[in-house]
């Protein structure tokens, strides 16, 4: 998701989205939610534009981990719970009485585990029919929810964008970034000749005996349930089959207002060129067995895995940096890598989706632009930081927790500095390596398609991985930037033939990164082992101390 970008305007739009602060995802795991992994959902649901209200159902198969009482799922207090059957599927469900309250729907599980004699290891089956008004999003895609928009000439325009609040928010699921299902079916029945543009590859469009069209979407892969995604209009489609840098090909398929065809194809040719660049630098595009997609959306945009959510209405950079690529659609890409690929196991790790995500955009404008256009990108992000919260603390935050607490958005800004300055330490060989590693830590994954390359993430594992590639333990740099918020200072002497540089940090932590000098016409990379060091240099010759920007440090 996007946030923070280096312009104010878009700061100032983005600060106050949350206006609930009781909405969230992510909340500390009941014991009732512990016990079970998800393993696959079945979701159908109904849309019915006119009364801007949905009817679904859905099937979630899970294995139980542990001896429980009940199974708890979240759902939205705005949603009806209408019945809820338990069993292990075989021959069929069973009535199961539940609550739901607070929006959690609590299943008593116990007479039919002991019943069925389903244990621990073993897979059981929750249904729940529901229905009602889903929440309407007040401020898409921050403070999320349905959207309801008309087209130009009055058809319905709909879209979810719910990762802040949870995918609770419109359908029952486990709402944890940490457990995703292996595969997922997506039924969306909407008026004809609407069309549904969801997550995964498309398995059939069928008409029902209403007159309605049924659309089912397959997901192969796993997926986290804020992805899950519906996108709902008189959609026109630009397709191309596009072959990988494993080999392979797949469909990328543009969903576009009919009134935006034109814009459309030009938008089309930016994604494949974007898709390029995310293969060439962070390895082979995950999802390629489903398909890579992008839709036209009423909202700003969102990272929904293989369904791209995009409504920067052909702006590229609408803020006078115009870098030959539209932004919008550059940063959710990202998140098919980091994000939908990688996971962050705790939204305490937020940063590894959006620093990263951040971060690739600069690393775009420097392969199209040069140095120069990549320093000044970092330097246009580097004015926003707030420095005021860790930016990965180490304990377990929700999405408000991390994203709507003062400072949260140095997670997307901060941290693509962070990434800025390590590539300096590291050297760009292993930087870029490491880089690819942290997507793909066995290059042999590459090469996978079947789901298997996806994983969950902290910030110790991408601190092992720089580690490994670096050939130095790095605890210094991690400690300093990502676990506590202010930042380091380089304080810089000169007198007479002298010049000492010495690191005043946060609490006197050890810090020995090195600085960049320009000493005359030379650039001398200086080692500060323990945080210090006096260099003896001509009175007469100009010096310039981090000529090239690398450091992320209190600026005078």
């Amino acid at each position: 998701m996007l946030r923070r970008f280096a312009f104010a305007a878009f700061l100032a739009a983005s600060v106050s989205a949350q206006s609930d602060p009781s909405l969230t995802s992510g909340r500390p795991v009941p014991p009732e939610q512990a016990c079970y992994d998800v393993l696959s959902y079945r979701l159908d649901v109904r849309v019915d534009p006119e009364a801007q209200s949905i009817l679904g159902r859905v099937v979630m198969r899970a294995r139980l981990l542990a001896p429980s009482d009940v199974i708890a799922l979240d759902l939205d207090g705005r949603m009806e719970v209408r019945d809820v059957l338990f069993g292990d599927g075989d021959p069929e469900l069973v009535g199961a009485d539940f609550t739901h309250t607070d929006g959690e729907i609590r299943v008593q599980a116990k007479t039919h585990f002991e019943r069925e004699g389903i244990e621990p290891g073993d897979e059981f089956e929750v249904a729940v029919a529901y229905g009602g008004a889903p929440r309407v999003a007040p401020r898409a895609p921050w403070d999320g929810g349905f959207v309801w928009e008309t087209t130009a000439d009055g058809s319905p325009w709909i879209a979810t964008a719910n990762q802040m609040q949870g995918a609770d928010l419109w359908w029952p699921c486990k709402d944890q970034p940490d457990d995703e299902p292996a595969e997922m079916d997506i039924f969306v029945t909407v008026p004809k000749p609407l069309v549904c543009a969801s997550n995964g590859k498309l398995v059939s469009t069928t008409e029902n005996a209403a007159g309605e069209l049924v659309y089912h979407w397959h997901v192969s892969t796993p997926i986290n349930a804020y992805g899950v995604a519906l996108n709902i209009a008189p959609y026109r489609t630009i397709t191309r089959d596009y072959t990988s840098v494993a080999g392979d090909t797949f469909p990328i398929t543009y969903w576009v207002l009919p009134e935006n065809y034109e814009q459309g194809l030009v938008l089309f040719e930016d994604i494949v060129k974007t898709t390029r660049f995310f293969e060439e630098t962070f390895g082979p595009y995950p999802f390629r067995a489903d398909k890579y997609g992008v839709a036209e959306t009423p909202h700003l945009g969102m990272e929904h895995q293989s369904i791209i959510a995009y409504g920067n209405d052909y702006r590229g950079n609408p803020w006078g940096q115009q870098r030959g690529f539209d932004f919008l659609h550059h940063h959710e890409m990202a998140h098919e890598w980091w994000a939908n690929l990688v996971t962050c196991a705790n939204w305490k790790d937020f940063w590894i989706h959006e620093g990263f995500g951040t971060y690739a955009q600069a690393l775009y404008v420097e392969k199209l632009h040069g140095a120069q256009a990549y320093r000044e990108t970092l330097l246009d992000y580097r004015g926003t930081l707030a420095n005021q919260a860790a930016v990965a603390p180490r304990e377990a935050m929700s999405t408000t927790d991390v994203y709507f607490a003062p400072g949260g958005g140095d997670i997307y800004n901060k941290g693509s500095w962070i990434l800025h300055t390590l590539r300096w330490v590291m050297g760009d060989e292993a930087f870029f390596v490491a880089l690819r590693r942290m997507a793909y830590p066995d290059e042999a994954l590459e090469a996978t398609t079947d789901g298997s390359a996806c994983r969950f993430a902290d910030t110790e594992e991408i601190r092992s991985i720089a580690e490994k590639y670096a050939g130095e333990n790095l605890a210094w740099f991690f400690e300093v930037y990502l676990r506590q918020p202010a930042l380091p200072r380089l304080e810089v002497e000169r007198e007479g033939d002298t010049l000492r540089l010495s690191w005043a940090v946060p609490d006197g932590l050890p810090f020995p990164m090195p600085v960049e000098v320009r000493i005359g016409d030379e650039l001398r990379r200086i080692e500060l082992p323990d945080g210090s060091v006096e260099l003896e240099i001509d009175a007469g010759t100009e010096v310039t101390v981090d000529p090239n920007s690398w450091l992320l440090k209190v600026e005078a």
